[in-house]
C-alpha cells in the first residue's frame, strides 16, 4: 500500500480521491487544494455548455491554482453540469422578471446541432441570465466546499506527515 492509496480501492477514490490527496505529498498545501476544489465545484456547473474546462483552466491559471485537481473537479461534475444549465437560466429569468424559456436540455442539443447561429441569436439572452444565477449560487457555493474540505485535508496531510516522520 502507498502513502495515498491501494490499486484495489474502488474507481472512485482511485480516479478522484487519490490524486487530490497525491498533490499533499507534492507540496501543495491544504488550504490551496481546498480552494482549488472548491473553485472547481462552482466552474464545473458553469451554465453554458462546452465552457467548464476552459472556464476551470482560466481559473486556475489566474488564481494560481492546480491544474490537474481542477480539472478533475470540473469533469466529476458533468452530470450536475447538465442538469443545472436549465435550472440557472431558469433563475436568471425569475430574478429579471423575464418568461421563463421552454423546453429541455434535449430539444435545445437538438435546436444547437440543427442551426448553431439561430440558437446563439434565440439563447445569448437566457444564457447571460443563468451566468448572472450562477454567479449568485457560486459565491456560497465556495464558502462552503471550501469550509467542508479543508478539515478534512488537513487532516489527511497531517496523518501523511506523520507517516512520513514514523518511517524516516
Amino acid at each position: 500500500m502507498t502513502d495515498v492509496g491501494d490499486s484495489r480501492d474502488p474507481w472512485w477514490k482511485r480516479w478522484f480521491i487519490h490524486p487530490i490527496l497525491k498533490q499533499l505529498t507534492q507540496g501543495i498545501s491544504a488550504d490551496k487544494l481546498a480552494w482549488t476544489i472548491a473553485i472547481g465545484c462552482a466552474a464545473g456547473i458553469f451554465p453554458v455548455m462546452g465552457t467548464t474546462s476552459i472556464v476551470c483552466f482560466f481559473a486556475a491559471a489566474y488564481l494560481r491554482l492546480n491544474q490537474p485537481v481542477i480539472q478533475v473537479v470540473c469533469h466529476t461534475l458533468w452530470a450536475a453540469h447538465l442538469a443545472l444549465i436549465l435550472p440557472f437560466i431558469k433563475m436568471g429569468q425569475w430574478i429579471q422578471g423575464d418568461q421563463p424559456i421552454e423546453g429541455s436540455i434535449p430539444t435545445l442539443l437538438k435546436e444547437f446541432f440543427t442551426s448553431p447561429w439561430q440558437f446563439a441569436q434565440d439563447y445569448w439572452l437566457p444564457a447571460l441570465q443563468g451566468i448572472f444565477a450562477w454567479f449568485l449560487v457560486s459565491i456560497p457555493l465556495i464558502i462552503i466546499v471550501r469550509s467542508i474540505t479543508l478539515p478534512f485535508l488537513r487532516a489527511a496531510a497531517s496523518r501523511m506527515e506523520r507517516k512520513k516522520t514514523a518511517t524516516a
